[in-house]
């Protein structure tokens, strides 16, 4: 549970602001789509290859 202290006189729009900005860091919400369905393990390592090709490129290209 996410607890937000509101400081007196704080507006409620910035407290709104502060809650949603954690709650996006604790990544609820991407884990409850991600068990919405169930990937193979081997599509799971295919994926994390394919992400790591990608950003060794993107940092190999920022060394040129």
């Amino acid at each position: 549970m996410l607890i937000i202290p509101v400081k007196e006189g704080e507006n409620i729009d910035r407290a709104l602001k502060r809650f949603k900005r954690k709650f996006d860091r604790t990544g609820t919400m991407r884990q409850l789509r991600q068990r919405k369905q169930f990937t193979k393990p081997s599509i799971d390592r295919r994926q994390q290859v394919l992400k790591a090709r990608y950003v060794q490129r993107l940092r190999d290209l920022e060394d040129l």
